[in-house]
């Protein structure tokens, strides 16, 4: 039984891996590229709640396909209310997490969002009825250290990004307090009504389309990408395999969740995310100094750390 747990896990780890490397790299070529319009003029792609809404069609559709075929898990039971509030808390992390990188750049986001235990493992206490050992607060304490150090902005820093500093960061601290929201209502789904993977994630997409349609439709939104996608139809193919990508990464994280809870999930892909900011250095040019290396050090540090240690400590609670 070991056996075959670990290998699950080590192959959910490795889809997240893989997927969520490639959204990422979509991800910010879509939002942080140009776009040509005719010699001399560009422009940029703003439409962060459509492609979010395009996102989560495709996850929706893609967990309907699978629970009518090859993964049947019956008939979902979960409290409606349940469903809607983690489908609202979990799109208002990816849409706050989204729109940060209008003012921060791609490692920046990627750091601030690697905080994501901390509320998840704060509201899973004081909501989800978890209880975690001591040192595994100190070892997110590590991450605090780690994001904080990377934030910090010395007066150089400071005096040349005057104007974009602070709103940025405002929107990842939003977005981890949705993620930790997020984690303490899957805990109370998975504790009370045993919910599956599937009816995870097809009910919180189908109720993010809900919430993100009437959004876009009633701010006309939807009419401005539908024209920004006319005129830069490569764009297209960008925004179908990033979907894809997302859908079967979803699918992953959902049965790491349904297997192992919210916080190991949180921990994988977080760690993913060390090499997301190496590409993204790699691939967009993005700079980091060498503060901000040892502040990434210690992140992943205390991370790999909490995962040691959590898996002995369940060795020795077995």
């Amino acid at each position: 039984m070991d056996v075959k747990r670990n290998v699950k896990l080590v192959l959910y780890s490795v889809g997240i891996f893989v997927c969520y490397s490639y959204y990422a790299i979509v991800q910010e070529r879509i939002t942080r590229g140009k776009y040509v319009i005719k010699p001399g003029e560009e422009e940029h792609f703003t439409y962060m709640l459509s492609l979010v809404c395009a996102q989560c069609i495709v996850n929706y559709v893609y967990a309907v396909i699978l629970s009518k075929t090859i993964m049947p898990q019956g008939e979902n039971v979960t409290n409606w209310f349940y469903l809607a509030s983690s489908a609202l808390t979990y799109l208002l992390a990816m849409v706050c997490t989204n729109m940060a990188l209008k003012w921060v750049n791609y490692p920046t986001q990627v750091i601030g969002k690697s905080a994501k235990p901390i509320p998840v493992m704060i509201l899973g206490v004081l909501l989800g009825n978890k209880s975690y050992p001591a040192q595994k607060y100190f070892f997110v304490l590590l991450v605090v250290l780690g994001v904080a150090l990377f934030m910090f902005k010395d007066g150089k820093q400071s005096k040349d990004s005057e104007s974009g500093f602070g709103f940025g960061e405002v929107l990842l601290g939003l977005s981890l307090i949705m993620d930790g929201l997020t984690g303490a209502i899957q805990e109370r789904m998975r504790a009370e009504y045993k919910t599956k993977s599937l009816h995870m994630m097809s009910s919180m997409n189908k109720w993010s389309v809900i919430f993100l349609g009437v959004c876009i439709i009633y701010t006309g939104e939807l009419m401005e990408f539908i024209s920004f996608v006319s005129r830069h139809q490569s764009v297209i193919w960008e925004l179908i395999t990033f979907s894809i990508a997302s859908a079967q990464g979803q699918m992953f994280i959902f049965l790491m969740i349904e297997h192992f809870g919210p916080l190991p999930c949180s921990i994988v892909t977080t760690t993913r995310k060390l090499f997301t900011v190496l590409f993204s250095i790699l691939l967009f040019g993005n700079v980091i100094t060498s503060r901000q290396w040892l502040a990434t050090f210690i992140v992943f540090s205390g991370l790999f750390l909490d995962t040691l240690y959590g898996k002995a400590h369940r060795s020795r609670v077995d």
